[in-house]
Order: structure tokens, then sequence, then C-alpha cells
């Protein structure tokens, strides 16, 4: 009955994961290490000789205690991605953060500019100006 249980849930995942791809929900980088994941549960639900088999290689006690041992370093390893990534999304965010004020402040700077040229014009020179020049629109 586990053995089924275990196949059941690795083709859970896999078509989770395949529907979230299709769907723009998950990421190809992400959704590589789920599909990894899901096919060793499924080799394992499909041959559980071989989680006895590496036990004994091991010298581990029971099956079991080697796949808690395998699920916590998998756990392991999810969580140090999931930090690189956010360390990653941190620094970029600093950066557009920084680019944004500095293209803040050139606004703010130009904006007085035009404010100063305008108020040296006087009132009426905007009248008899044209059309504002490209360079001020853009």
């Amino acid at each position: 009955m586990i053995v089924v249980l275990g196949i059941g849930m690795a083709v859970a995942i896999l078509a989770a994961v395949f529907w979230m791809l299709l769907a723009r929900r998950l990421r190809e980088k992400y959704a590589v290490m789920w599909i990894v994941i899901a096919l060793c549960v499924l080799i394992l639900g499909l041959f559980p000789g071989l989680l006895v088999g590496a036990t004994k290689l091991l010298g581990v006690q029971l099956p079991v205690n080697l796949l808690f041992a395998l699920a916590i370093v998998l756990l392991l390893g999810v969580a140090l991605h999931l930090s690189w990534e956010l360390s990653h999304a941190e620094e970029e965010i600093r950066r557009v953060a920084e680019e944004a004020a500095l293209a803040r402040t050139e606004l703010e700077r130009l904006t007085a500019r035009v404010d100063r040229l305008d108020t040296t014009r006087g009132p009426d020179a905007s009248d008899c100006m044209g059309p504002p020049s490209a360079e001020l629109s853009e």
C-alpha cells in the first residue's frame, strides 16, 4: 500500500510541476529540482529494493533512517538554494533602487533647470516660442 502511495505522490508532483511550468507559475530552474525529486521518489516507489540495498551498502540499520536522512539533506539543499536565490534577488533590488534614485535626482535637476529657464524668459516668452523642443520632451 505504501509503495502505491509513493508512486501516486511522485506522479502527482510531476503533474503539478508540469502544470505550473505550462501556466508560467514556476520557473524552469526550480522545476528541474522538483522533477529530479519526483523521479527519485518514483524510482524508489517502483524499486523499493534499491533503498534496502543502499541501506546495507551504507551501513544504516533501517531503510527508513536512510530515507529520513536523505530527506533532511534534500531539504537543507533546497533551503540553501533558496537562500542563494534570495541573496541575488536582494542585490538586484538594491541595484534597481539605486538606479531609480539616480534617475529621480536627474529628473528633479532637469525640472529645476526648466523652471529656471521659464522664469528668466518671463511670462510672455512661452507664447512666442512655438512647440516645445524635442530635447525638453525627452
